[in-house]
């Protein structure tokens, strides 16, 4: 276990910072398969802004890599393109 106070206060703020990313991580992963399964071109239309947002804060973030963010928002425009 940590000694020091600077340390003990960085593996609580670690902790904080862990669950905000996976709950962040979590909901968009959610998002992205509600926008899979909808097969109704105005819905996937009508959710792909938000969707793309929160995709592009994870990446802000470096929860996931800026690469895989460009290829999620690539293949979910794809997708409503060919609907």
């Amino acid at each position: 276990m940590a000694n020091h106070k600077s340390a003990l206060k960085r593996v609580r703020s670690n902790n904080v910072k862990r669950v905000r990313n996976k709950y962040q991580h979590k909901t968009t992963r959610n998002a992205i398969a509600k926008v899979r399964a909808t097969t109704d071109k105005k819905e996937v239309e009508k959710m792909l802004p938000s969707v793309f947002a929160m995709i592009d804060k994870l990446a802000k973030t470096n929860v996931i890599h800026d690469n895989k963010a460009g290829n999620l928002k690539s293949g979910l425009q794809k997708l409503a393109n060919a609907l």
